[in-house]
């Protein structure tokens, strides 16, 4: 078969998104594909640039506003559109990109001109499950719990940096809370604010990435997650990360997070948490696969927080994590990714 890995962009996830395209390419390639490794940005890599991508790892390479200069650039879109495969070209199209316009719709709306098959889900669902807000809205309505939220709105008003808005907040949401972009993923731009003195800075350091930001409710208890393949659900995993919280230098240095699957619950546990993500799955309209994140509060409630229509691949990714404990290897995920992919647009 004929496939083409997207990855790359010009999201603050860039280098993630290289790392888990560059492994998809290698995985698909070992059982038997022919597979292009396409970089939006800049187009096809030779062997010689995956090999040197491959052993740099993965790392933070712009900050943010030098991200933003490449997103707004002349060149970034052209670039991307010249980058999509067109029908008749390749039979498959495997997306590895993460974040920005890679995972909010964009680019699948661009494939679905094409008529080429992509993995994941399409364009009208990843652009609801990117955006924080009106994700939590629809989880909310489907019956699965989400921890309550506050949204700031970048040039609606500078209230976020005064000491009412700041009490209004409190009032709110309750401390401790989190201050994330609205719609970024691997916890970029991310903070746990526990005194309300902070929280201006924290909201601050949000916007460098978004125009929007969420400030939730931070539920004390256990980190979970549910994958789903298909209409079926992955053995649930629970992250202990050694910080506070599962921010990006856990999810993505070796060592700082112990990721255990199957998570030691009960099997009444269990049974719940994925039937939520079965059900926040369906609710988004997603497809294909994704990733949905919970707390498991410590009254046993579950509350979920996100669902990832692209996650990681990486090496240290769950997702992959959570296939090998279902007796899923690496490149027989990847097959099954693009499978599903084919069957979902017959």
């Amino acid at each position: 078969m004929r496939i083409t890995v997207l990855m790359g962009g010009t999201s603050s996830e860039r280098d993630v998104s290289l790392a888990s395209g560059l492994r998809v390419a290698q995985a698909l390639r070992s059982r038997g594909h022919t597979v292009t490794a396409v970089d939006t940005v800049h187009g096809a890599l030779t062997a010689a640039e995956e090999s040197d991508m491959l052993a740099s790892g993965v790392m933070r390479t712009l900050p943010p506003e030098q991200e933003a200069l490449l997103r707004l650039s002349a060149t970034a879109l052209p670039a991307t559109v010249r980058a999509m495969p067109q029908a008749g070209d390749v039979d498959v199209v495997f997306l590895g990109l993460h974040g920005g316009q890679g995972e909010d719709g964009t680019i699948q709306a661009l494939l679905d001109l094409t008529g080429v098959p992509y993995t994941g889900s399409g364009h009208l669902a990843s652009a609801l499950a990117m955006d924080k807000d009106l994700s939590k809205r629809i989880l909310k309505d489907a019956g699965v719990p989400t921890p309550k939220w506050w949204m700031a709105r970048l040039g609606e008003s500078d209230a976020w940096r005064t000491a009412e808005y700041a009490a209004g907040a409190v009032a709110a949401i309750g401390m401790p809370m989190i201050v994330k972009p609205s719609k970024q993923g691997s916890t970029v731009g991310l903070s746990l604010v526990k005194r309300e003195e902070d929280l201006a800075l924290a909201i601050a350091e949000a916007f460098r990435y978004d125009d929007e930001v969420m400030i939730e409710e931070f539920i004390a208890g256990r980190e979970l997650t549910v994958g789903v393949l298909g209409d079926h659900t992955l053995p649930v995993g629970e992250i202990i990360p050694k910080h506070e919280i599962y921010d990006y230098e856990c999810k993505y240095t070796a060592g700082m997070a112990v990721e255990v699957f199957p998570a030691a619950l009960s099997d009444a546990e269990r049974t719940e948490v994925q039937r939520l993500a079965l059900v926040a799955f369906r609710a988004l309209k997603l497809g294909g696969y994704a990733r949905i994140d919970f707390r498991m509060a410590h009254d046993g409630t579950f509350h979920c927080l996100e669902a990832n229509t692209l996650p990681g691949m990486t090496e240290l990714s769950l997702i992959p994590q959570a296939a090998a404990a279902d007796g899923i290897l690496f490149p027989e995920l990847c097959e099954r990714i693009v499978q599903l992919a084919l069957r979902g647009r017959l």
